[in-house]
């Protein structure tokens, strides 16, 4: 009994592969047309930026940078670094202010980043950091976006008209329930 339910388990294996790889084979999409990403720039690029940095290790704001003639490149490492953390190998962080810079190597399209210690202290040190910041900015417009969406859904519906304007009669009483013997 036990060969036989074993021949029949490999069996249906058998069919259950098979019929995966048909199904494989059916469901591969046809290529579509890709977008080529955009090339890449053809020479060194460097960005450097000034950030207050506060008590947890948060960048608070870019106090000032220096970017290249590349303006992708120049978001892409603002951006970079309004994001970042700067600690200790031991997870403590300084108050103070930090020279962050990026290189580009068009040789082999590698950003490197370096941090280094500009100045220690700064009265930002209990401010947000500007990553915080963006996202709370964010949640408050996308809340005000919603009151306004459901005030104009609102305001579409007071408009409506009745069901005796649309049809141009009003409801009839129906008869009185006869009574059951």
């Amino acid at each position: 009994m036990t060969f036989e339910r074993s021949r029949i388990a490999a069996c249906m294996a058998i069919v259950l592969v098979a019929c995966a790889g048909i199904a494989a084979r059916a469901a591969t999409p046809s290529p579509h047309p890709t977008i080529p990403p955009p090339p890449f720039p053809k020479v060194k690029l460097h960005a450097e930026y000034v950030v207050e940095v506060n008590s947890k290790g948060q960048v608070v704001k870019v106090k000032s940078g220096r970017g290249t003639k590349y303006t992708t490149f120049n978001a892409q490492t603002y951006g970079n670094a309004l994001q970042m953390w700067i600690r200790k190998q031991d997870g403590t962080a300084i108050v103070g202010l930090f020279r962050v810079s990026y290189d580009y190597n068009p040789v082999d399209h590698h950003v490197s980043r370096s941090i280094v210690l500009v100045s220690k202290g700064g009265t930002w040190g209990n401010q947000p950091g500007a990553a915080n910041v963006m996202i709370d900015t964010a949640k408050k417009e996308y809340a005000a976006s919603q009151a306004a969406a459901k005030k104009q859904q609102a305001a579409a519906h007071a408009k409506l008209p009745s069901l005796n304007e649309i049809t141009g009669k009003s409801p009839a009483p129906s008869s009185s329930p006869s009574p059951h013997p």
